[in-house]
Parts: structure tokens; sequence; C-alpha cells
């Protein structure tokens, strides 16, 4: 059976309106019950037995516990397009990130594209990736190949903007624990202090920072400096994370910091471990052309003050792992005023509101076209993959 791109075009508005107020219900039950990462087993479950029911063949608890991936169309007859769904919460505020709309807009897009994927060619895949806040389930996804086989990744997060996307900082997580030995504090001859050799760090640390290059940074704590005021501290750590367009250059910076780490643990008596107590997050390759086409989308939709793609890296995400593997895009929409910032509680009742509940049918409509249009048009389906190789390339040089 033939479908034209305008045919195509109608069946997938029709399907998001007829499917929206389910899948609404979803993000409502998500913010009503927020979990944090690694946690999300409600989210899990309700999510995966929608899309089941909806005719999806569901893997669930992939990789991880509460990680997913729902799958539409036969892989050998056309691309493979992707709708990564995240839907962990944060600690107090819930879903003060979105996650519970930006899983409803994949879902429901996932279900547009359903709905003309068997005439055009292709598969359709919701991947459930947990964790995004805290330990990244889209790096521990693409490490185990999920998105080996995928065409393009397209995802929309929900904010205070309509944009098309960012760079990100690669994050590297890395942390010193300092070893000394324990005395009375008056008879502190007799021990080591690991906070003097943890505070000794800190500070030279601190002196590293007037020193990094543009968009470089570095942020830490002391975690953890002794129990009583008497006793000279064995134990003593620093948590840190080394920000930086590239992850070469979070890893030079992390080397530079290690070597003040040796120094001071050397000059204070003790002995330091460095280790890495949370998962890297990689920068994100932006694609121009992905982007283009949403704003074509955004556009059509009646989406105004669109964001153009910002290529000045801001904040970290595991966003960036998929880009690597295939063509992606994060792009953002608008559901609540510039006032309302992210991981706020306003941020989290938004995605329930009349606003949001606009964003989620606009948010899968245009995620949807744009998949449309690369089963339809195998030339800007190259064009993308064209643009992903060249980047990637450039970046191993770099």
């Amino acid at each position: 059976m033939t479908q034209t791109q305008a045919e195509s075009r109608e069946l997938i508005k029709k399907t998001v309106q007829e499917n929206a107020a389910g899948v609404q219900a979803i993000v409502q039950a998500l913010y009503d019950k927020p979990e944090i990462g690694g946690e999300e087993h409600y989210a899990h479950e309700i999510m995966t037995a929608w899309l089941e029911e909806n005719g999806f063949e569901v893997a669930r608890h992939l990789v991880m516990p509460t990680a997913y991936l729902a799958a539409y169309g036969d892989p050998n007859s056309g691309p493979v397009i992707a709708f990564p769904a995240e839907y962990d919460a944060l600690p107090e505020v819930g879903h003060g990130c979105g996650h519970n709309l930006f899983g409803g807009i994949s879902m429901l897009a996932a279900k547009a594209m359903q709905a003309v994927v068997d005439a055009l060619g292709g598969q359709v895949l919701v991947v459930g990736t947990p964790a995004e806040e805290n330990f990244g389930g889209k790096i521990k996804m693409t490490e185990a190949g999920i998105f080996d086989k995928v065409d393009a990744a397209l995802m929309i997060h929900a904010g205070n903007k309509n944009g098309l996307g960012s760079a990100s900082l690669a994050l590297n997580p890395v942390r010193f624990e300092f070893y000394g030995k324990n005395a009375h504090g008056c008879k502190a001859y007799e021990g080591a202090s690991a906070l003097d050799a943890a505070v000794l760090a800190f500070t030279s640390i601190n002196f590293q920072r007037q020193f990094l290059k543009r968009d470089c940074y570095i942020h830490g704590v002391i975690s953890q400096g002794g129990t009583a005021a008497n006793v000279i501290p064995a134990y003593a750590s620093l948590d840190y994370y080394f920000r930086a367009p590239k992850m070469a250059t979070a890893l030079a910076m992390t080397a530079d910091a290690a070597k003040r780490a040796e120094a001071a643990a050397e000059a204070c008596g003790c002995r330091v471990k460095e280790t890495v107590y949370e998962c890297p997050y990689g920068e994100t390759l932006l694609n121009e052309k992905l982007a283009e086409l949403l704003a074509a989308e955004y556009a059509e939709l009646g989406l105004t003050e669109v964001e153009a793609l910002d290529f000045v890296p801001r904040g970290s995400t595991d966003v960036g792992a998929v880009s690597y593997v295939c063509p992606t895009i994060q792009a953002y929409i608008k559901i609540a005023g510039e006032e309302v910032v992210g991981h706020s509680k306003e941020m989290a009742e938004a995605t329930v509101s009349p606003a949001g509940h606009k964003a989620l049918e606009d948010g899968a409509t245009a995620l949807a076209l744009v998949a449309a249009k690369l089963l339809h048009e195998p030339e800007v389906m190259q064009a993308c993959r064209a643009e992903f190789e060249e980047k990637k390339a450039l970046a191993a040089q770099a």
C-alpha cells in the first residue's frame, strides 16, 4: 500500500488527537507518583503496559531493572526511528525536570508513527531510558548496543522556551578519598589528618580554576571530613564534577587535579585514592539537518519564538552517548514562562497544566512528522547520516 506524505501527515495528526488523552493520563500518573532514577518501577509498569496494549512488542527490565524497549514494525523494511523516553523524577520537587511529559511525548509520537510505518516501511522504537538525573540510563543502554541499529533518535524536553536544542558539556565525576590515621586531638602528632589533606587538595584545585579554558568548569565539595572535633580524621573525601566541551579536556583537567591531590596527601602523611563515582557524560553531537526538519514542523504547528541550535555547551546530559551512535536531536518545548525555572515544583505542575497538555500533542506531532519525512525521503535520512558521520570524525580528531 502506497501512502503520500500528505496522507501520512494527516493520519499522524489524527492519531495524536485520538490517543492524547490516554497518554496524558500516564503523564498525570507519573506526576502523582514520582520516582527517582533507578527506582522508576511504577513508571516502568504503566508505560510498558500501555505500549503493549497498543500493539508494541515490549522487552521489560532491559539492561537495567527499570529500562525497557518497545518496538513496532520490521527493521529490515526501512529506517529504524527511536524515541527515547525519560521518566525519572527529582527528590523533593518530583517531576521538576518534566520527564513525565518527556516520556509521554515519546510514547505518543511512537503511537502516531505506528499508524503509518506499515505503509512506509521501517521500525519505530520507544527506548525507556531511566535515571537521566543521577546515573545516565542512556549511557548504559548505548553501551549495551540498544542504539546500534537506530537511524535517528528523536526527543523533546519540556521547559520554559521553545528551542531546537543545545550543545552539552562532557562531565567526568571523580572522588578523591584520603586515608590517614586516627589520633586524639590532644595527641595529634600520633595521627595523620585525612581532613588536612582534603582541605589542602581542595584549596589547590581551587587555584586550578583560573587556568581553565573557555566553557570549562570544576564543581567540588568536601563530602566527608570526620565525625568528632577531638579526633584526627583517618578518612576524608572530595567529590568533583569536571566539565568541558570535550571529554578529552575534562580528563586532562582531572589529571591536573589528581596531581594536586597526590601532592596534598603526601604533604600530610596520607594516601589518596581516585575513583569515578558516577557515570561520565560525554558531549553531544548536534545534528543541524534534524534541527532544520523540526524547526519546519514547529512553525507549521504555530510554535513561536523558537530558539535556534545553541552551540555554546550548557549543562550535561546522557543524550551525548546516543548522539555518538546515530543522528540525534533533543529539542525543547515551552510549558511555562521564563520565570519558572527547571528542577522546581512549579515546572512539575506545568507538566499537567493546559500548557503541558498542548505540549504533549504538539511535541508528539512534531516528532512523528519529522520521523515520517525521514521514511518518505531517503535522501533526507542520508543527509542526516552524512552530517553525523562528518561531525563524529571531526570530534575524534579533536
